[in-house]
């Protein structure tokens, strides 16, 4: 426990609740908003089964509860039921983050024999046709069903992922009707956030003002219809927000993301800042890393804070918005993010409402 340096005032530190542990940068889909770093990962610097067991055993000893496993695509490692047993023996809950495409029953029936504990698909649409294209993998959609269905099969918890954008949100009624006829217990719908690959896709993926409220008024009524039977999480995309969301509860606050070759991340978009540099698990003890690396410390609080932020009565809510938002739209990481209505740069934000041409999404830069 140690003095939270962001603030002015003096404050506890917290432990870490819940951390996401990117096991690879490969993957067999080419999203064109993959939150994955432009520059991958090479498999030779992944962290090793036992690498990871060491990181498991230091985070349940900090407090961590759950452990996202997530990638890239986590089944593309042959050693992932080493990797979920790890987790399992430091008594933390497990949740695998699958494009689904790659899961077979005995794999899953493998994974469930380790201690997993529950399992999230991602869709990229309701629509095959365009689903397959949007990840431009042949047949993807159709393997994502058949996944889903064998995790429900097999007795585990399954969470829907729908990232949305402008090419599917039209879609987001289907959508919920999928996830809801596939037995899941919770659906995310996760619009899409623009750094990394889908920020050079911005144009094709940002999604019209009549999209945006035709698509909320159908997820808030469908928060009703589906409440006690389906969770369903939707948040109003940031650039269309008046105010910025409380980006991953803070800073470095109760989260934290450990990237394939080791490296801690108080956000796991955060090596989308260029000039940030942060320690590795192979260097550094978790411990250590949590409380004294300077990187966790930078946007920890509200003392780091510009104006308008540090006199504004909502900084102890937004904690002000995201770093890596603020970093993609402006290049400097402590401005305030520009999807606040106070931003001096606010103005700048909203001239990207516009979207760009309609063209197909053949047009897309995928991630390959």
């Amino acid at each position: 426990m140690m003095a939270n340096k962001g603030s002015k005032q003096t404050s506890v530190l917290e432990p870490p609740l819940a951390m996401l542990a990117e096991l690879t940068h490969r993957c067999p889909l080419q999203c064109p908003y993959c939150s994955n770093p432009i520059a991958l990962a090479p498999r030779s610097d992944e962290l090793e089964a036992w690498e990871w067991a060491d990181v498991f055993g230091q985070a349940a000893s900090l407090g961590v509860l759950q452990v996202h496993l997530s990638g890239g695509e986590p089944t593309a490692r042959k050693d992932l039921s080493a990797i979920i047993s790890a987790a399992n023996e430091a008594g933390i809950y497990t949740n695998l983050i699958t494009s689904g495409v790659l899961l077979t029953r005995l794999r899953l029936e493998e994974y469930r024999g380790a201690g997993l504990d529950h399992v999230q698909i991602s869709f990229q649409d309701s629509d095959a046709a365009n689903a397959d294209r949007i990840g431009n993998y042949a047949n993807g959609h159709q393997r994502k069903l058949e996944a889903a269905r064998l995790v429900r099969a097999l007795g585990l918890p399954l969470t829907v992922n729908a990232v949305v954008h402008r090419q599917n949100l039209d879609h987001l009624p289907q959508i919920i009707a999928m996830a809801h006829a596939l037995d899941a217990q919770r659906l995310e719908i996760a619009n899409v956030q623009y750094y990394g690959w889908a920020l050079k896709n911005r144009e094709l993926l940002m999604p019209t003002r009549d999209q945006v409220e035709q698509a909320t008024t159908a997820a808030t009524a469908a928060v009703e219809e589906y409440r006690g039977r389906m969770a369903i999480d939707y948040v109003v995309p940031d650039y269309y927000a008046r105010r910025p969301k409380r980006c991953m509860d803070g800073w470095g606050s109760q989260y934290f993301a450990v990237t394939p070759r080791g490296r801690v991340l108080p956000c796991h978009a955060a090596e989308s800042i260029t000039g940030m540099e942060f320690s590795s698990v192979r260097d550094r003890p978790l411990e250590w890393i949590w409380q004294n690396d300077p990187a966790f410390n930078r946007f920890r609080g509200t003392g780091w804070m510009p104006e308008p932020c540090r006199s504004c009565s909502f900084k102890e809510k937004d904690l002000g918005g995201c770093r890596c938002q603020a970093f993609a739209l402006t290049g400097d990481a402590a401005a305030t993010d520009p999807v606040c209505e106070f931003s001096p740069r606010h103005q700048e934000l909203t001239s990207l409402l516009e979207p760009g041409p309609d063209e197909v999404a053949s047009n897309y830069v995928y991630r390959h």
